[in-house]
């Protein structure tokens, strides 16, 4: 009986690991993406015409299968749908910085966790921004009552923001709307 007891014992141990993947992967997590802050924000496009999908008016997102139908990050810090170059017109503002710039601090060293509103209008430590509408449809699983996020620069569109959710690995094109 003892034989039997170890051998379901030692069983366990070595299934355990298989349930834990399991389960991660059923939470949605993704080791590719999400959970890691990239230590920097996209470099600027230096050839747009280098994409031929963006140039055909259509914008492919999903680059493997699992990863999200949004803009994401790999854990390697490539940032997977930010190739379209400053030149592309859905991001034309005839005022950029119309509120003022950001000043609370951008990159990895900068978490900030939402406090609430939506994506027309969302907050962390007074600081008010909203979700530009191109990029509407790739933030309904965000939780703007708690997720963290971190503010990059967008090097290709004027005025301007990214916001990177830790929790899903996605960003999204944010304009900010000033401080109170």
């Amino acid at each position: 009986m003892k034989k039997v007891l170890g051998l379901a014992v030692l069983s366990g141990l070595f299934l355990m690991p298989t349930f834990a993947q399991k389960k991660d992967e059923s939470r949605g997590g993704n080791r590719e993406v999400g959970g890691k802050i990239p230590s920097h924000g996209p470099a600027p496009v230096k050839n747009p015409s280098a994409h031929p999908v963006q140039a055909a008016g259509a914008h492919a997102i999903a680059d493997k299968p699992g990863h999200p139908e949004a803009p994401h990050v790999h854990s390697n810090g490539q940032w997977v749908g930010h190739d379209s170059g400053k030149n592309d017109a859905r991001f034309h503002l005839d005022h950029p910085w119309e509120h003022g710039h950001f000043t609370g601090g951008f990159g990895k060293n900068h978490v900030w966790h939402l406090a609430g509103g939506g994506p027309s209008r969302f907050w962390f430590n007074g600081f008010y921004f909203s979700v530009f509408d191109t990029d509407l449809a790739y933030c309904g699983d965000w939780n703007w009552g708690s997720d963290e996020v971190v503010i990059y620069e967008d090097p290709d569109h004027v005025g301007f923001y990214l916001a990177y959710n830790v929790r899903l690995g996605t960003y999204v094109h944010v304009l900010y709307l000033g401080n109170s």
